[in-house]
């Protein structure tokens, strides 16, 4: 994929203790998810040890990070990766990163807009498209189910909607 932006899979919610852990929220697969990495941020923030907090979080605890003080000036911190350091996918699947900011098109051609979020409100991804054409000043939005019937095709340059599910 020629695009590798950051991808963020958790953030650092607050210090732990006092040694200079973190607790983390996750975005995604969960603490075995964020094992296969060793190093953040453009590997700023080197992981040393990492555990489930059997709350859905985890705590951490980075090489750079020394006491509770460094561990509190982490609040609010993204951990990211490269896109290109996470596995690779089957067929049908996806990152929500790779969908972000692709354009939208109608299954007859029509340029509909980008994608500009990923949500899942339990019943699966939902992608939240921004129209391109502004209707009185105002850019209008639409939702559309991540389904094989909703989006028959996407790939890293546009993502095709079903006339049935364009607003």
């Amino acid at each position: 994929m020629a695009n590798d932006r950051p991808v963020t899979l958790a953030a650092v919610s607050g210090a732990h203790g006092v040694t200079g852990e973190v607790r983390l929220k996750l975005f995604g697969e969960g603490v075995d998810a964020l094992k296969r990495y060793r190093a953040f941020n453009d590997s700023t923030l080197t992981l040393k040890k990492l555990r489930d907090d059997g709350k859905g979080g985890a705590i951490a605890r980075f090489e750079e990070v020394a006491n509770r003080t460094a561990a509190e000036k982490l609040r609010g911190t993204a951990l990211t990766v490269p896109r290109s350091a996470m596995p690779e996918l089957g067929e049908g699947e996806y990152y929500h990163a790779d969908l972000l900011g692709l354009r939208a098109v109608s299954d007859a051609g029509e340029a509909l807009g980008s994608v500009v979020a990923v949500e899942n409100f339990g019943a699966g991804d939902v992608l939240e498209i921004e129209r391109s054409v502004e209707e009185g000043g105002k850019r209008h939005r639409f939702m559309v189910p991540m389904t094989r019937i909703a989006v028959p095709e996407w790939d890293d340059e546009k993502l095709v909607i079903a006339a049935a599910f364009v607003e």
